[in-house]
């Protein structure tokens, strides 16, 4: 991010911008006694500060997966509890020196995928494949430590700085395939236990939900276990974890039917055996060109009002909403983003009606970028990122206009008027796709110019030389 994408920020006309801060770049062994990169810190600090004065409110995210190495090699990461403490201290850092003007904090963005991916599948760093283990441990730590920065903060933080610390949990919405078998509806609530609230019940009820503790207590027996895989809480840490969020950070891209199937606990533990479940999409369902992402708005509005029924009516930031681009598609145009962000956004206006508490709403993303394991291609940006330029240019989409109209109309007003809002981004997105289109002409004659006009110069240096000498020898 530079002052260039601050200046995009300002033409979706946004109140907030939510991004995170890298651990390893602060403390690169992941230790404050051992080392704080004080250009991290003027870097994240002018950021902030380039924020603020265009009256964009920073909600800053403590850790996006991103663990330091060190504490993963010595450690073995967020397999281990002291993990924890290192969080604290590197939390308290950040409160320290950004506190004073961040009011919004998120500790962590998304545990369950970075403890699924990262110790069940391995296809996230740090790539391990502890099946029905390593995932309950480590977000049984992360709960901790999520806990110890709230501690923090409360305590020593809160009274000066007055800001919010929640955490920010991604779920899909888990629909029963059969909406009158119970079976189906009792898969349902579970697929939505092991999801949401796994992290969530625990903060906001002070233990996992009963559901998860029978089903994993159950298989572990019938594997031949002692304890349970699923680590418990002891009274105190109940009462320590209870009540650690100001908010509720919310991530939601789709929705799943979900209907019972029972696996044989011989099959070996996994996260996939202990839920009893199938995930299903409806062929109807709009195909985004994603494998997994579906649009699905009516399952966000569901999963809005399940979240203020189960913690106790919430704030709720909407910290993750959005799509990414068809297959391999690099237009501009892409109406069928419109189309998700009409359909969610309208959903979640209709929850705020029902009742729900809902603060903020943080759309995914700003721009096309790293998307872990997916690399560049997957395309979430309002604003289109051409990777193989050097430069990295940035061109916008027709949703980031149609966005810009949502924000500054604070909803939608009436058909009439938001259909002229689709129309027009689209008549623009053509122009912009135009100009993108002559992209690589553009860089392969800048490409050329650079490397033209130094070999020209040299050529007529080399000449001059020549002729001097020529010149001299002649006159000797």
């Amino acid at each position: 991010m530079d002052g260039e994408d601050i200046a995009l920020l300002r033409e979706l006309h946004v109140s907030h911008y939510r991004f995170s801060l890298s651990w390893p770049r602060l403390l690169p062994t992941g230790v404050r006694a051992d080392q704080v990169n004080e250009k991290g810190i003027k870097f994240y600090s002018e950021f902030i500060d380039a924020l603020l004065r265009s009256n964009i409110t920073p909600v800053v995210t403590l850790h996006h997966w991103d663990l330091p190495q060190p504490l993963q090699v010595k450690y073995g990461g967020w397999q281990n509890v002291s993990t924890a403490d290192y969080f604290s201290d590197y939390a308290n850092l950040c409160f320290e020196v950004f506190g004073d003007r961040v009011k919004h904090w998120v500790t962590f963005s998304d545990p369950r995928t970075m403890v699924e991916k990262g110790y069940e599948t391995g296809y996230h760093a740090p790539g391990l494949k502890l099946r029905g283990t390593g995932l309950y441990r480590a977000a049984h730590h992360i709960i901790k430590a999520h806990a110890q920065a709230w501690h923090s903060y409360n305590s020593t933080w809160r009274g000066k700085q007055q800001g919010l610390v929640g955490i920010s949990l991604n779920c899909d919405w888990g629909e029963p395939v059969d909406i009158s078998n119970p079976k189906d509806v009792e898969a349902a609530e579970r697929y939505l236990q092991f999801c949401l609230g796994w992290f969530a019940n625990p903060i906001y009820a002070g233990d996992y939900p009963q559901v998860m503790k029978d089903r994993i207590g159950r298989k572990s027996a019938e594997q031949g276990l002692d304890t349970s895989r699923l680590p418990a809480f002891s009274l105190q840490e109940k009462r320590y974890v209870k009540g650690t969020s100001d908010f509720l950070g919310l991530g939601h891209f789709t929705t799943r039917y979900i209907t019972e199937r029972n696996y044989p606990s011989r099959q070996g533990p996994s996260y996939q055996n202990d839920r009893d479940l199938v995930e299903l999409v409806d062929p109807n369902w709009p195909d985004l060109g994603s494998q997994w992402l579906y649009s699905v708005p009516w399952g966000f509005r569901r999963l809005l009002n399940f979240a203020q029924t189960q913690y106790g009516d919430p704030p709720i930031y909407v910290t993750e909403n959005g799509a990414s681009q068809k297959s391999h598609c690099t237009q501009l145009c892409d109406e069928w983003r419109i189309h998700y962000l009409k359909g969610y956004t309208n959903e979640m206006l209709k929850a705020i009606k029902d009742g729900v508490n809902i603060k903020g709403y943080t759309a995914w993303s700003l721009l096309d970028k790293f998307e872990w394991e997916k690399g560049y291609s997957d395309r979430y940006g309002f604003y289109y990122v051409e990777f193989n330029n050097r430069n990295k240019p940035r061109y916008p989409k027709a949703s980031a206009q149609y966005y810009t109209k949502i924000i500054t109309a604070n909803g939608f007003p009436n058909p009439r008027e938001v259909e002229s809002w689709r129309l027009k981004a689209l008549e623009t997105c053509s122009i912009n796709n135009q100009v993108l289109a002559a992209e690589p002409l553009l860089s392969h004659m800048q490409m050329v110019t650079e490397i033209l006009v130094p070999t020209v110069c040299t050529l007529c240096v080399l000449i001059a030389a020549v002729l001097l000498m020529l010149l001299l020898r002649g006159q000797s």
